[in-house]
Order: C-alpha cells, then sequence, then structure tokens
C-alpha cells in the first residue's frame, strides 16, 4: 500500500495556515501545519511521501534558511514556496536551490493544489510552464523584440531601465512585457523567471541582487 501523502504547510500566518489547511482538507490532501521553520525541522518526517508549502518571509527562519537547513540536515521533500514578495533574485536562488514551484500570494487555489499534486508524484513542475520541449517551443516563438524584452526583466531589470536600454517608451515595455507574459503563459513574475531557470537562460550571477522586480 502506497504511503499517505502530507503537505507540511510551514507558514507563520495563522489565517493563511488555516485557510491552506481548509483547502487541502476538502480535496482528502492531509496537511500538517507549522507556525516556524525551526518546529517544521523538528517535527518532520523525512522519509515520509511527502511536500513543503513553504512562506518566503518568516520571523527568525525565513523560507531560504530552511530550505538550506533542509539540504543540510539531508531532508530531501519537495519544496513549493509561496511569497506575496516575490523578487527576481529570491524566485532564481529559491529554484537554484532546488525549489520545485514558487507560487505568489494571494494565490489561485487550482494552481496550488495542482502544483502541490505534481510535487508528491515527484514531477517536475514551474508552475504554468509545461514540459521542456513545450517551454522551448515557446521561447522560440518569441519575437526578436519580446525577446529584448524577456532577458532583461527575468533579470531583475525594471521596466524604466529596459526602456532605457532599448532606446524605447516605458510604454512600449509595459505592452510587449504584457505580450511575453502571455505568449509564455505566465501568470506572474516568478513563472517568467522558473522559465529562464528551466531553459538554462539566466545566472545567478548575473542578476541584480537588489534589484525588487516586482515593484516595477
Amino acid at each position: 500500500m502506497p504511503s499517505e501523502q502530507i503537505v507540511y504547510v510551514v507558514d507563520d500566518d495563522q489565517g493563511m495556515r488555516d485557510s491552506t489547511l481548509w483547502l487541502f482538507e476538502s480535496v482528502g490532501l492531509k496537511a500538517v501545519p507549522f507556525a516556524s521553520g525551526q518546529d517544521f525541522l523538528t517535527a518532520c518526517d523525512p522519509k515520509a511521501n511527502a511536500c513543503v508549502l513553504l512562506d518566503i518571509r518568516m520571523p527568525g527562519m525565513g523560507g531560504l534558511h530552511v530550505q538550506e537547513e533542509m539540504h543540510r540536515r539531508g531532508i530531501h521533500l519537495p519544496v513549493i514556496f509561496v511569497s506575496g514578495h516575490a523578487d527576481v533574485p529570491i524566485v532564481v536562488r529559491a529554484f537554484k536551490a532546488g525549489a520545485v514551484d514558487f507560487i505568489e500570494k494571494p494565490y489561485n487555489e487550482q494552481l496550488l493544489l495542482d502544483s502541490v499534486q505534481q510535487a508528491l508524484n515527484h514531477k517536475p513542475t514551474i508552475t504554468g510552464n509545461g514540459t521542456q520541449q513545450a517551454i522551448q517551443e515557446k521561447l522560440s516563438a518569441l519575437t526578436p523584440r519580446e525577446q529584448d524584452i524577456f532577458l532583461p526583466l527575468v533579470k531583475g531589470y525594471t521596466n524604466r531601465e529596459i526602456a532605457e536600454q532599448l532606446g524605447i517608451s516605458v510604454k512600449t515595455v509595459d505592452l510587449y512585457r504584457s505580450r511575453v507574459m502571455k505568449r509564455l503563459e505566465a501568470d506572474h513574475l516568478p513563472a517568467l523567471v522558473g522559465i529562464a531557470i528551466a531553459a538554462g537562460m539566466v545566472d545567478p550571477l548575473d542578476l541584480r541582487a537588489s534589484q525588487q522586480a516586482s515593484h516595477v
């Protein structure tokens, strides 16, 4: 008999924990809540058929530090990050360290359920992007100008900075940004970054560590 599937929900926001637990239980998934990363690390079962829904920003030990500590302790459970503050360097760091997905708050419930199910089934997942072949096909379909917008965008440059680099208006950058997201079927910035990572197009050393790209 296969072992019971578990979702560890690690979030300091009690309201978010409660609503997330209700969502998982409504579809028959067992969810185990933790208010801090330290509590999770102390109590989790590394051998469980489980995944971890992990908030990025928490008092004390933040989500990225929890992820690092999991690696140090040999806990290899799939990690899905959730955050209301998804700037490019954080997203890239999370994926490079092995996260299977990164979902922005407030999240779409079906998007979250799909991501969790893929993680529990040990399938590679970057939300909304599909297979490696599909990713390459979508990237190949971008026009040269859309490609010009895509690369600086996932590297953390603001719309204004991209406009200055390309000698076009900010309004034009906004237009092309929307077109790129539509073509790549990306609902948010983390999905775009995930595409770039999956395609091997993003070098974390080339990112602008101080850039808060989610605020452009």
